[in-house]
This record gives structure tokens, C-alpha cells and sequence, in this order.
């Protein structure tokens, strides 16, 4: 009996070990869906904090329909006249109600990508970027509908309004209360539809590219290891294609938002009326600027995401 237990032995401890020795290197570590929100919701702040300007140039330009007659002459013009009339604080009119909506936004996009890419992942661990492609659209989704409809209403008319001859709202909370009051709740959806089609096919373009370079880079070893610059350069791809993708859908989106939605009868018909008044090109203003932050914004948001959930990782045992 003790000659054939060293043998067996030996095979069930050679065996164990070579099952622990895969393990790590086999499977890719999940990041728990509590973890995200946490991380999503603290990188969106810095974030919009830092790239704002950009946004509300962005805006103007869109804002600045060619009938009115246009009041900017490009994207020099719009600082030069907001900070001579306003001062650089003017360049950071309606913060508040974008940053108010950009910490939840985060938060729920990667918390709910999470979520689904846990559920969608084979057994190594691994997303393709067909699945990252749908746990993006389907990120974009939720937060359109929970998050970004009713908080880029808000922060849309809010940022028309100050740049009237005489604004209407004293801030963001005073703002929310007029809207409600005079228009009820749905006045905080307007554009649902322009929304959803925005941040659906934004989120599902950002994570596909992400999630494709991702796996490119880590090749057979998932849990390769990303330095900060690397995460930033994903992003920032990841980004620009987001920005050529679905631009039109932003410019509708935000005339949608406008304090002029009522000239247009639902979606289509504001794109209809675009084409018809203005042209093809007018479906890419704002381009330029939009480009800019979102590169920057993608960067931004995928890199401190990262390093805070490395460190909730080891602060946070989920496993």
C-alpha cells in the first residue's frame, strides 16, 4: 500500500499544480459591476471637468443655424466673441448641468458594459469584439435613457438660453424647476429617439474599437498588463471613429434639445428639414470641436477607469 502512494500522490499534487499554475494565466479577471460604477462615475468627473470648453464651442456651432443669420464665423470666432463678451468662466456657461450628468452617466455606461460583458465572455474570460460591440450598444442604450436624454436637454437649453439677449434661468437647478414647470417632464425628453440612436451606436463603435485593439494588444495572454499610455491611445481611436460614425446624429440630437424643438415635428423631421434648408454639410458641424474632445474625452475617461479599478482591486476583493 505505501509503494503506490507516493505515485498517486505525486500525480494528484502534479496535476493540482498544473491546474493552478493555468488558472491565472488562462482566464481573463472580471471587474465586478459595482467596481465599474464606482470608477465609471469618479473618471466622468474629472473628465467633463477638463474638456468642457470644447463642448460648449461645440454646441454654439450647432446651435447657430445659417437662417438666423449665423453669429459665428467658425471655431476661433465663437471663443474669441464668448470670452469678450463673458470672459474664459464664459467658456464654461452650463458646466454644472453637464458635470451634474456626466458622473451618473459614466457610472451607469461602464457599471451596465460590465454587467453584460460578465454574462457574454467565454470561458477563458475573453470578449470579441462582436460581444464588445453589443455590451457597448447596449451601455449606450441605458445610459441614453437613464442619464444623458434629460440631462442634455437640460444642459442644451440652458447654454441657448444664456447666450439670449435675456436669459431666463439663474442656474442649472433654476432651470430644471422652469422646464418642469412650464413643459412637464416630457420636456426633459425631448430628442429620446436622436438620444438613444446617439449613444447606442456611439458606446457600441467605442468598445468594438476598444475591445479589438484590446485584444490585438494582449494577443493569447489575457491578463497582459496595459500601461496608462497605451489605455489613452485605445481610447483616443476608439474616439475618432465614434466622431465620424455618428455625427449627424449628435447635430440632430442637439437641435432636438434646442429652445427651437418646436419647428420640427419629431426626429426625421428635423433631419428632413436639415437636408432641405441647409444642406449635407450641416449635418457635420461642429466636427472639428467635437473631434477634439471626444479624443481627448475617450482617452481621458478609459484611462482613469482603468487605474481606479486597479486600485479598488486591491482595496475591493470580489473574487
Amino acid at each position: 500500500m505505501s509503494g503506490h502512494q507516493p505515485s498517486f500522490v505525486n500525480t494528484f499534487r502534479s496535476r493540482t499544480h498544473s491546474l493552478a499554475a493555468a488558472a491565472p494565466a488562462g482566464k481573463a479577471k472580471l471587474t465586478h459591476p459595482g467596481k465599474a460604477i464606482l470608477a465609471g462615475g469618479i473618471a466622468g468627473g474629472i473628465e467633463i471637468c477638463i474638456t468642457f470648453p470644447t463642448e460648449y464651442v461645440k454646441t454654439q456651432l450647432q446651435l447657430d443655424e445659417k437662417a438666423n443669420p449665423a453669429k459665428y464665423k467658425g471655431i476661433g470666432d465663437c471663443v474669441r466673441q464668448t470670452v469678450s463678451g463673458h470672459g474664459v468662466r464664459g467658456l464654461y456657461r452650463g458646466l454644472s448641468s453637464l458635470l451634474y450628468g456626466s458622473i451618473p452617466k459614466a457610472a451607469v455606461r461602464f457599471g451596465v458594459f460590465e454587467f453584460l460583458s460578465n454574462k457574454m465572455r467565454d470561458e477563458r474570460g475573453k470578449l470579441d469584439s462582436k460581444r464588445g460591440f453589443l455590451c457597448g450598444l447596449g451601455a449606450g442604450v441605458a445610459e441614453a435613457v437613464l442619464v444623458v436624454c434629460p440631462m442634455e436637454t437640460v444642459k442644451v437649453k440652458f447654454i441657448h438660453d444664456q447666450t439670449s439677449a435675456n436669459p431666463k434661468y439663474r442656474g442649472f437647478f433654476h432651470g430644471v424647476r422652469h422646464i418642469v414647470r412650464t413643459q412637464g417632464l416630457g420636456g426633459t425628453y425631448q430628442g429620446l429617439t436622436a438620444t438613444v440612436l446617439k449613444q447606442g451606436s456611439n458606446q457600441a463603435i467605442r468598445f468594438y474599437v476598444m475591445t479589438s485593439l484590446r485584444n490585438w494588444y494582449k494577443g493569447d495572454n489575457p491578463d497582459k498588463s496595459m500601461n496608462p499610455l497605451i489605455t489613452g491611445t485605445f481610447g483616443a481611436v476608439a474616439g475618432a471613429c465614434s466622431v465620424f460614425g455618428n455625427t449627424p446624429l449628435d447635430v440632430i440630437k442637439t437641435r432636438m434639445q434646442g429652445l427651437e424643438a418646436h419647428k420640427y415635428k419629431d426626429t426625421l423631421d428635423c433631419a428632413v428639414q436639415i437636408m432641405k434648408h441647409e444642406g449635407p454639410r450641416a449635418f457635420y458641424k461642429g466636427t472639428v470641436p467635437r473631434l477634439g474632445r471626444v479624443c481627448l474625452d475617450v482617452a481621458i475617461v478609459f484611462v482613469i477607469y482603468e487605474e481606479v479599478v486597479k486600485g479598488l482591486n486591491m482595496l475591493w476583493k470580489t473574487d
